[in-house]
């Protein structure tokens, strides 16, 4: 009687090494993904406390770099103040004309997301010499109550305010022309810009000197 085991036939290409397959590029695959969504997670995270926030305070505040925009930290000239909901102004340096007057801009950027009214509601209160006003170009430094030996003429504030008045739409730009005439040269005049608004605005400050 045969007592040997029949052989057992392997097919032709058929591998018989039992050696385990390594599960590694799966795992570093998994582990790769999981960094990247928690990566967007912590920055989607983030993004939304800096815009809590924002709201908390209205998006009115100065968001600068440098000088403040505040009354102690005017902006020099060509400066532009930056509100956190995306409102720029910029005052330009102010240019001498022949006839001892001083040309300068002021120009509104309105990267938020509503309408503005940067003149208020009459452009008899849009801007003012003195303040308070939606625009003052007053003399004097920023932190000065009142000046002594020289004053500031605002010639043409009625064209300031009316170019002022319309309604600023969204992802539009205005320049208001501004030309005054000082007792003196080399004075010093300091612009407030205090756009109105539904809540809180702080008012950004610019001083400028007519050489």
């Amino acid at each position: 009687m045969d007592t040997n085991p029949a052989p057992t036939d392997t097919p032709t290409g058929t591998a018989t090494d039992n050696t385990p397959t390594t599960d590694t590029p799966r795992w570093f695959s998994g582990c790769a993904i999981a960094v990247v969504v928690l990566t967007v997670l912590v920055i989607a995270g983030a993004w939304a406390l800096a815009e809590f926030e924002k709201g908390l305070d209205g998006y009115g505040q100065l968001e600068q770099s440098g000088p403040s925009g505040y009354v102690a930290d005017p902006l020099g000239p060509g400066a532009t103040a930056r509100y956190e909901d995306g409102l720029k102004v910029t005052v330009s340096p102010p240019r001498p004309e022949s006839d001892g007057t001083y040309s300068l801009t002021v120009t509104y950027e309105n990267d938020t997301d509503e309408e503005l009214r940067l003149g208020g509601d009459s452009s008899d209160d849009g801007v003012s010499e003195y303040g308070p006003a939606p625009l003052v170009v007053r003399a004097g430094k920023s932190l000065d109550d009142h000046t002594s030996g020289y004053s500031l003429n605002w010639l043409n504030q009625r064209e300031s305010a009316a170019a002022l008045m319309p309604a600023l739409g969204t992802d539009k730009k205005r320049t208001i022309p501004v030309r005054v005439k000082p007792t003196k040269r080399g004075v010093p005049v300091t612009v407030e810009v205090d756009p109105p608004a539904a809540g809180f605005r702080e008012t950004a400050y610019f001083q400028l000197t007519l050489d």
